[in-house]
C-alpha cells in the first residue's frame, strides 16, 4: 500500500501515553491478591499505584508506553520516527525524554510544569511470560488538542495512534483532529486497539474511529472480537476482509493474519530465541509492520518483519529491542532488509 508522499521527513509519528515501565516477575497469586485481571491493563489512582509499587521488588525500570515502544522499535529498524505524549517536568519525565531521544526518536512535546506526575506502568510478568499491567497514567492522561504538533504530524508518512488513549476524554478529540491533519497532508492513519478491556469500555467510539479515520488497524484476537459484531476470530477475519482497510491481527505463538484488498495472508511466527516476557510484543510487531509499509513492501512481507520484531521483544525482559533490529533484519530476512525507502 502507498505510504504517503516521498517528501515526508518522518516515516511514522505516534501519539501515545508517555510512561515509565516498572517490570516485576510475580506468581499468579499476586495478581489475584490485588484484583488484577491476567493479561489485561488496569488503571490505578496514584495512592493504589504507590501501594502496589511498594509491595513489589522491581527488576527493571525503563521508559515505556505502547506507542513509544513502537517508535523505539522503528528507530531500531532504521526508520525515522517521532512521538507526541505528555510528561511532567520531574525525574521520571526527564528519564523518559532522555531514553526516547537517545534511540533517535524526535520528541518535542514540552514538559508540564505542574499538576500530576509523569505516568508509571507496573508490568507484572508471570512464569508463563504473560504480562499484566497496572497503570497510573499521571499527566499522560491529560493529553489533548493543545499538545498536538501539526508540523510533526504533517511530516509523517504514517500517523500511529495508541488505543489506550481512548480512556482519556480529551485524547479522543485530539485523535480525530490529528487524523484529519495527517490525511489532509497525504499521510496514512494507523490505530492499535491496545487492550481488550479498553475496547469494551469504548467500543462505539473505537468503531467510529476505525470507520471514519483509520487505514491500518492493529489488534490481537481478543481485541478484534471485542470490537466487531462477531463471535469468533474467523468471523472477524471475514468481516474485515470485506472492509477497505488493512488489518494486522496478532495471535501470539500462532503468528499473525494480515488482511487487505480482499486478501487474507497467514504469517507464521518468527522463530524466537526464547520466551522470557511478552511485554511489548504487539508494540514491536507494529513497528516491524509499519517499517515495511513505509518501504512499500507487500502486506505479507510487512507481517514477516513484524514477526521478527515481536520475536526480539519476547526474548528478554522489557518491551524494547535488546539488539538493533536492523541488524537482525539484515541477518535473518536479508531480502526484506534491502527494500528501497
Amino acid at each position: 500500500m502507498a505510504a504517503g508522499r516521498p517528501d515526508k521527513r518522518h516515516d511514522v509519528v505516534a501519539i501515545g501515553h508517555a510512561v515509565v515501565d516498572v517490570l516485576v516477575q510475580v506468581y499468579e497469586e499476586v495478581l489475584q491478591r490485588h484484583g488484577l485481571p491476567k493479561g489485561g491493563m488496569t488503571l490505578l489512582d496514584q495512592a493504589r499505584a504507590e501501594a502496589l509499587y511498594n509491595s513489589l521488588e522491581p527488576e527493571l525500570e525503563t521508559s515505556g508506553g505502547s506507542a513509544a515502544n513502537t517508535v523505539a522499535g522503528l528507530a531500531s529498524l532504521g526508520s525515522s520516527a517521532g512521538f507526541i505524549g505528555r510528561v511532567r517536568d520531574d525525574q521520571l519525565g526527564r528519564i523518559f525524554r532522555h531514553d526516547i531521544t537517545a534511540v533517535g526518536v524526535t520528541y518535542l512535546t514540552p514538559p508540564s510544569p505542574g499538576g500530576a506526575a509523569t505516568g508509571r506502568c507496573l508490568v507484572l510478568i508471570t512464569p508463563d511470560a504473560e504480562r499484566t499491567m497496572a497503570t497510573d497514567l499521571g499527566c499522560a492522561r491529560d493529553l489533548g488538542e493543545d499538545d498536538l504538533d501539526p508540523q510533526l504530524i504533517r511530516q509523517a508518512r504514517v500517523l500511529y495512534l495508541e488505543g489506550y488513549l481512548f480512556d482519556d476524554p480529551g485524547a479522543k478529540t485530539a485523535f480525530r483532529r490529528a487524523a484529519a491533519m495527517a490525511r489532509q497532508a497525504g499521510g496514512l492513519v494507523a490505530l492499535s486497539l491496545s487492550d481488550e478491556l479498553c475496547v469494551e469500555r469504548h467500543r462505539d467510539d473505537l468503531r467510529a474511529m476505525v470507520t471514519e479515520h483509520v487505514d491500518i488497524l492493529f489488534a490481537n484476537a481478543a481485541e478484534i472480537t471485542a470490537l466487531l459484531p462477531v463471535d469468533t476470530f474467523a468471523d472477524a477475519v471475514e468481516y474485515l476482509r470485506q472492509r477497505p482497510l488493512v488489518a494486522a491481527l496478532t495471535r501470539g505463538a500462532q503468528g499473525s493474519v494480515v488482511l487487505g484488498d480482499g486478501l487474507v495472508h497467514t504469517v507464521p511466527p518468527h522463530p524466537p530465541t526464547g520466551v522470557v516476557d511478552t511485554t511489548g510484543a504487539g508494540d514491536l510487531y507494529a513497528a516491524g509492520f509499519l517499517h515495511g509499509v513505509t518501504r512499500h513492501l507487500s502486506l505479507e512481507d510487512c507481517g514477516r518483519i513484524g514477526s521478527l520484531a515481536a520475536a526480539e521483544a519476547i526474548s528478554h525482559l522489557g518491551p524494547r529491542p535488546a539488539v538493533a533490529l536492523r541488524h537482525r533484519l539484515r541477518k535473518e530476512l536479508p531480502r526484506l532488509a534491502l527494500a528501497p525507502h
